[in-house]
């Protein structure tokens, strides 16, 4: 992956909860889903590798979207 910030690339990968509405995990990334784990923090890391443990289970399959621009 190269250097890059995926915050300014304007995508973001959503795991959206099973269960909760409204809920979900979201991570930046490219525009084909692909999350720089080496630029997450330690929190975000745990959360992202959990996230893709419960597929099916508690979140719903992943979906690239636009990310809302701060």
């Amino acid at each position: 992956m190269n250097n890059t910030s995926h915050a300014s690339t304007g995508y973001e990968l959503r795991f959206r909860s099973l269960f909760n509405e409204g809920r979900a995990y979201a991570f930046p990334c490219d525009a084909e889903g692909h999350v720089d784990m080496d630029s997450l923090s330690e929190r975000s890391l745990n959360n992202y590798l959990y996230a893709r443990s419960v597929i099916g289970r508690e979140v719903a399959i992943p979906a690239v979207q636009s990310s809302p621009l701060h």
